[in-house]
């Protein structure tokens, strides 16, 4: 699986922290940046992760900013992308089972314990692919 990751300057540890644990289970983890503690503009980084995914040149993004808000704002501007803000296992697992959810947004702030319940959930759950799940995912998908 090809994962791809960003942070702005608040989630950089955060970020090193997430790809040193996927890597270890097998996972491709793709890094966007980015890589300073100076002040970035997070929407920049956001963008790029939901762009690929958009063009399924990656299988699901990883987002962490200071709360994780921004980010996932971000990364929803884009078609196609269904970006949650997650802040346990179970918000994951909804996330993915009853919205179909391709892109977690997290914040810095989290627990890496957390992090790494959160990370597991999401990548394991799959789309429960009932019809009121479907046709609700259509419709965020056909938004104009």
């Amino acid at each position: 699986m090809k994962i791809g990751i960003a942070a702005d300057h608040h989630g950089i540890k955060v970020k090193e922290n997430i790809k040193k644990y996927l890597e270890k289970k097998g996972y491709e983890v793709i890094d966007y940046g980015t890589n300073t503690s100076d002040s970035v503009d997070y929407p920049e980084y956001a963008f790029k992760v939901a762009k690929l995914l958009k063009k399924e040149e990656i299988e699901l993004g990883i987002l962490i900013c200071g709360t994780g808000i921004g980010m996932s704002i971000a990364a929803n501007k884009i078609k196609g992308v269904r970006c949650a803000l997650v802040h346990n296992y179970k918000e994951a697992k909804l996330a993915k089972e009853h919205n179909h959810a391709n892109c977690l947004a997290i914040s810095a702030s989290l627990s890496m314990f957390k992090i790494k319940d959160i990370l597991d959930t999401f990548i394991k759950t799959k789309f429960s692919k009932l019809e009121r799940h479907q046709r609700r995912v259509d419709m965020l998908n056909n938004n104009k």
